[in-house]
């Protein structure tokens, strides 16, 4: 009989045991975590576990709350803002446990992220210690974390204190805002709110003067592109050094995609369907004649607008080109 209460004791442990991680699933915004169901465990025995009303958990597994569930029944719990945190604290009564994301063969970091509520990828990066821009398959990266109560889930066991979210304070990037410029057409009212939160970041001027002069967004772009030119980017470099066994050049259209990354350092990323993550490509804009060289991240995601794209750079990119946000006609040119 004691024997007997010893193994019933331990059995939790040892289940926590063999699940040393907890691992997400699915596309947000339907996210999940797979939970196979043990002895008297029901909707509401689980629901607490994960910090998630039962009444979530049955629909989303499209089953009814009233007929219960069975033993080894696998089911879904749903990864929600109510349980699922990404940036900020837990509130004072809960504990952070990580949520990992298994990399899969030839998975870019920016898909991921993309993956997990476009999650940016300096936090993915900081959260995982990663340096490069690539991670071997079968590496679990922490995509977020589930908030659970001590006093109802044993999950508080597996809790991790979550680093400081990143604050992004770069100033030129803040500049491509649209409403940092259109706000001339507007009343007087708010042109003196425009001039007080440039003022914040300028050297003091003639305000009134400075806000009837940037009327027009291609005015700000220029502006900007003057003030930082990194000759083409920091990449420039490894792309001549790098190995050409079999050069590749293309013609088509470019557009862009937004990013951290750039603004101050001149690191340059890009999307593309054929050359491998890590790839420099020697980008150059037909229009403009302008060159910079960026780093593939992954692949051009399927969708219906990036239809007819060969590739995407990042916006701090597309500024050295002299390039606003639109799609614009670009040679190409990479090895493989």
């Amino acid at each position: 009989m004691k024997l007997l209460l010893i193994l019933l004791f331990c059995l939790p442990i040892v289940l926590l045991a063999q699940n040393t991680s907890l691992n997400a699933e699915g596309i947000a915004p339907n996210l999940y975590i797979t939970h196979t169901v043990l002895a008297k465990e029901n909707y509401y025995s689980i629901g607490r576990m994960y910090n998630i009303s039962p009444k979530e958990i049955a629909p989303f597994n499209k089953l009814l709350l009233e007929n219960g569930l069975s033993l080894n029944q696998v089911i879904k719990v749903p990864l929600t803002t109510m349980n699922f945190l990404q940036a900020g604290n837990a509130a004072p009564d809960e504990v952070l446990v990580p949520v990992h994301h298994i990399v899969q063969d030839k998975e870019g970091l920016y898909r991921i992220a993309v993956n997990y509520n476009k999650l940016p990828l300096e936090t993915l990066k900081h959260w995982n210690n990663i340096k490069g821009d690539a991670v071997p398959g079968g590496t679990h990266l922490i995509v977020g974390y589930l908030k659970v109560k001590p006093t109802l889930s044993s999950l508080a066991a597996m809790a991790k204190t979550k680093p400081a979210d990143i604050t992004n304070a770069q100033p030129v990037a803040a500049k491509q805002e649209p409403a940092a410029v259109i706000t001339t057409a507007e009343p007087v009212k708010k042109e003196k709110a425009v001039v007080r939160e440039q003022a914040a970041v300028q050297v003091k001027k003639d305000l009134p003067a400075v806000v009837k002069e940037v009327a027009p967004v291609a005015q700000s772009v220029a502006t900007t592109t003057a003030s930082k030119n990194f000759s083409g980017g920091t990449f420039k470099a490894t792309f001549d050094k790098q190995l050409k066994p079999k050069a590749v050049n293309e013609t088509g259209s470019g557009a862009v995609f937004k990013s951290n990354s750039g603004w101050q350092d001149g690191r340059y990323y890009c999307l593309h369907n054929t050359a491998a993550p890590g790839t420099i490509i020697k980008v150059t804009c037909i229009s403009t004649g302008k060159t910079i060289y960026a780093k593939v991240l992954d692949v051009i995601p399927d969708i219906k607008q990036n239809g007819g794209l060969l590739i995407r750079i990042s916006n701090s990119a597309a500024q050295e080109l002299g390039l606003g946000e639109t799609k614009f006609d670009c040679t190409l040119s990479y090895s493989k």
